[in-house]
Parts: C-alpha cells; structure tokens; sequence
C-alpha cells in the first residue's frame, strides 16, 4: 500500500547530528546479530577462496604469482580488512546525508560508468571492460549501492506521482536504461539485471500502480529476452544452459556449468572435506570469483550448501525487518533503503547460486562478502553498513533520543 509523506527533501542538520545527542540506554546501540553474520560470511569466504585457489599458482595462466599459493588468501585478507574501514566510515555518516547526495552520486557513478568504457583509460580483463584505471574498482559495483539510494531518494520524492506512469516511473526508466546502455557496453548484464530487480523493487514497495507495474515487468522479460537473442555469445549460452550434457556443449559453452554440477555430486550430503575438491584443480574456471559455492557443495556438501543458504536468508530477512521498522517510525527513505539493501543481496544470491546449481544460465556474479575480489566486496560492506545505520537510527528513536 502506498504511503503519503510529509517530508521534506534532504532532511535537516538535526538528522544528521542523531548519534551524537542520544541519551544512554540499555538497549544496544547496534545489530550484533548482524554483524557476526556478515563477518562469519566473509571470514568462511576467505577459507574458501584459499581453499579453491590453493592449485591456481601450478597453471600457466597464474604464472604471476611466482608460485605462492597464498597469494589470493592474502589478498582476499587485505580486502577485507579495507571493506572493513569502509563500511565503518559508511556507518558513522547519518542517513539523511546519504538521501542529500543521492542523485549527486548517482551522477557520479554514470561518469566511471562511462570512464571505463574510454580507450586507454577503462581496463579490459578476459574481454569485458568493467575496471578503473590500474584496476581500483568496479563502477557496477558501485551503482549498485548508488541505484539503492537513488531508488528511495526518488520514490519518496516522486510519492504523488507513483499512480501516473509519465511522472512515477518514465524518469526512473530514463536513468536506468542509460545505466543500462552503459553496462551492455562493457559489457555487464548480470549488473544490470540486478541493479533493474533493485529500482523495480524499490518502486513496487514504494506503491507503485500494481498495473502499471505488471506491464513494465512484462517489457522488461521482452528486453532481457531480445538481447539474449540478438547477441550470439549469450544465445550460445542459453542453448548451452538448456541442455549441458549435449555433445560439443559440455566442452564448450557449458564447460563450467557441467563442472559445477560434477561438483556438487561428488560432495553429496556431509562433502569430500575441505581442501578435498577435484573440481578445482585446474577443471572449473573461476573457482574462487563465479563459482566459489560450488567448491564449497564439494568440500562441505549440502551440510555447508544449507549453512551458507541459511545465513543469507537470515541477512535478507534481517533487511526487509528493519526496512519495515524505519516506515513505522515514518522514515520512509531509510525504509525503503534497508529493504532495497536486502532486494540487491537477495538477487545476487539467488542468481549466483541458481548459476553454480544450473538453475540460470551463465552469468559472471561473484556470491556477495565471499568471491574473491575488492570492489565487490568492498561496496558490499558499505551497504551493510547503510543498513546497519539504519538500524541504529531506529533504536535511538524508539528509545526517545533527541534527533
């Protein structure tokens, strides 16, 4: 149901002062529980890409690590850690800044968007264009942040308008199709299926016309749809995806899905043991990044399958309760923040999974807080730490802190 608003747009200086005019409390000033999941995920994240990377060094393609078979644990470490400061930098800034600069930094991100698509500037790595200068990060991985953001800022600006297609959604469409375009060029259709799933999301939960809403969703199956058809390799893909076990496709377009799938059979019910995995020496590509919970279906089997399942669950469930918290306390940009934190975790989940299990076809999207890599991992941080100021701005206001 759609909400009405009295609000004002970019809060005041007094909401950005919250935490520190709070009175004492017995209550804790922050989600624990939260916390130890996010952390108990990134640190079992970091035993699994050693775990899968361990044989990387013996192939001719790692040739640069010298031999070091600790060399994406060590660095995986590092990037923890600088997640880490970040997301505690992100927590200490008060969410009505975060709402004041969102389609400032929504324009921002479109420019590294567009960066890294220049010559000589944008950075290629297995024929996608998706990196900074010297590789220092991925816009897409920002402006999925960003697209969280900006979806609440504008669906709480736009309240009046979410029943008229022209003013409640054409302005949306317009920012995320140059997304899009953008992202295509690198090209990126995971990203930016997952940044759709979280402006659609964030619209419908916003009161967006139900009608309205099932006609654009409709548009969107027959966009995705042509696109697949109209690009040769990921139609290749989705042939392949259909039927794996085909000749010629499972040493070619399905070669890492039907791997996976070996994978997950070997590990059947309690795994081989971790450090056990055959899959990974040298037979599934991108163990440690894309298809990371296939290692772990094989080492620790449906057992760790179920654990890590269960603790996303937990986390995405965690989201949308404190979203819900935020709308009863009447701040609705934080509400549909924190349950547009929890869209974007939940689809990426369910899309890297459904990858790694055959589900999906295809798609290069690291599993969030437990792929190897730095930018992922890094904004993956500072949206949790979003919500978890969300969250600490709820419990001063439940327990009577001043604002």
């Amino acid at each position: 149901m759609a909400f009405q608003i009295p609000f004002k747009f970019g809060g005041s200086s007094s909401d950005a002062t919250i935490a520190t005019r709070a009175r004492p409390s017995r209550m804790m000033e922050y989600d624990q529980p939260l916390v130890w999941v996010v952390v108990l995920l990134m640190l079992f994240g970091m035993v699994m890409v050693y775990s899968a990377s361990i044989a990387l060094p013996d192939s001719p393609k790692f040739a640069y690590l010298g031999g070091k078979n600790n060399y994406f644990l060590l660095r995986q470490a590092m990037f923890i850690a600088i997640s880490l400061v970040f997301g505690l930098f992100a927590f200490r800034v008060p969410v009505a800044i975060w709402q004041r600069f969102a389609p400032l930094m929504f324009v921002v991100t479109l420019i590294l968007l567009a960066i890294v698509l220049v010559p000589g500037l944008g950075v290629s790595v297995n024929g996608a264009r998706r990196w900074l200068p010297f590789r220092i990060g991925q816009p897409s991985e920002i402006m999925k942040v960003v697209a969280v953001l900006y979806a609440a800022d504008f669906t709480v600006r736009k309240q009046q308008y979410m029943h008229k297609l022209t003013k409640g959604f054409m302005p949306m469409a317009a920012a995320m199709a140059l997304v899009g375009v953008l992202l295509l060029l690198e090209p990126d259709l995971g990203a930016f299926g997952v940044i759709v799933c979280i402006s659609m999301g964030i619209l419908f939960l916003g009161g967006f016309n139900m009608i309205w809403f099932g006609g654009i969703g409709a548009v969107l199956v027959l966009v995705f749809s042509s696109i697949i058809a109209l690009s040769p390799f990921r139609r290749a893909r989705m042939f392949a995806y259909m039927d794996p076990w085909e000749e010629g496709n499972a040493l070619d377009k399905a070669y890492q899905l039907t791997h996976s799938l070996i994978a997950f059979g070997r590990g059947e019910i309690f795994g081989v043991g971790l450090g056990g995995s055959v899959e990974k020496l040298h037979y599934l590509p991108e163990a440690h990044t894309d298809f990371i919970m296939a290692v772990i279906g094989e080492e620790l089997g449906l057992v760790g399958v179920l654990a890590v399942v269960g603790m996303f669950y937990w986390l995405v469930k965690r989201a949308f309760d404190i979203g819900r918290q935020a709308i009863a306390l009447e701040q609705h940009f934080a509400g549909l923040a924190a349950k547009g934190i929890g869209i974007w975790l939940g689809v990426q989940v369910f899309i890297n999974m459904g990858v790694n299990l055959g589900l999906l076809p295809t798609k290069g999207l690291t599993l969030p807080l437990m792929s190897y890599g730095g930018s992922g991992l890094m904004f993956n941080c500072v949206g949790l730490a979003i919500l978890l100021r969300i969250d600490y701005e709820n419990r001063v206001r439940m327990r009577g802190g001043r604002q």
